[in-house]
């Protein structure tokens, strides 16, 4: 039987781990990307299946109750999201996943599996960096902006309990030494 192979991205949000993440998912055909849950509602252009499973606060409760997340937080009030069982069930050696997830969910994950995944930790260069980011996204309000600063904050202190730590101060750079990092992590044999 394929041993699992598990790439795991995590940062504070803003960070650029879910561009990398589409950026390795383009370079490294054999990844397949984990879609995660959650109660958060769909922003423009994202689709149910495709970016999350977008479910109600009932639906996800029920799916805790059933033992079908492999990790799962309330990211934000009132935004559960979480790792469905039955992605990571189905990474193998010939088909790894690839998760593009929080900080503490992704704690849990390489908790549970181990040396099956490589933990990466995309850290921006700096707390007044990620504020220039996620104000160009113009999706927060000052209210959410705060909170998600003071988050990025708290994720950041996590950062050494990860494999690998990739400073996105340029995009290009921080894409290729991820992509090294998987490259090298996918090409070590792993035991039947």
């Amino acid at each position: 039987m394929n041993e699992p192979r598990i790439i795991v991205l995590t940062a504070p949000s803003g960070s650029g781990k879910t561009t990398i993440a589409r950026r390795l998912m383009d370079a490294q055909p054999s990844l397949r990307f984990s879609i995660s849950a959650t109660t958060r509602p769909a922003r423009p252009n994202e689709r149910h299946g495709i970016d999350y499973y977008f479910m109600t606060t009932d639906q996800f409760e029920a799916e805790i109750e059933n033992d079908a997340f492999v990790e799962y937080e309330e990211v934000y009030p009132g935004c559960l999201y979480g790792t469905l069982r039955s992605e990571i069930d189905s990474a193998t050696s010939d088909s790894p996943m690839l998760l593009d997830i929080d900080v503490n969910g992704a704690r849990r994950v390489k908790e549970l599996v181990g040396d099956d995944a490589l933990a990466i930790f995309i850290r921006p260069p700096s707390v007044d960096a990620l504020r220039k980011r996620l104000l160009r996204r113009a999706t927060e309000s000052d209210a959410s902006l705060k909170q998600r600063l003071e988050r990025a904050e708290m994720e950041m202190s996590f950062a050494d309990e990860f494999d690998t730590v990739v400073i996105n101060d340029d995009l290009e750079t921080a894409t290729a030494e991820t992509l090294d990092l998987v490259h090298r992590f996918l090409s070590v044999p792993r035991n039947a």
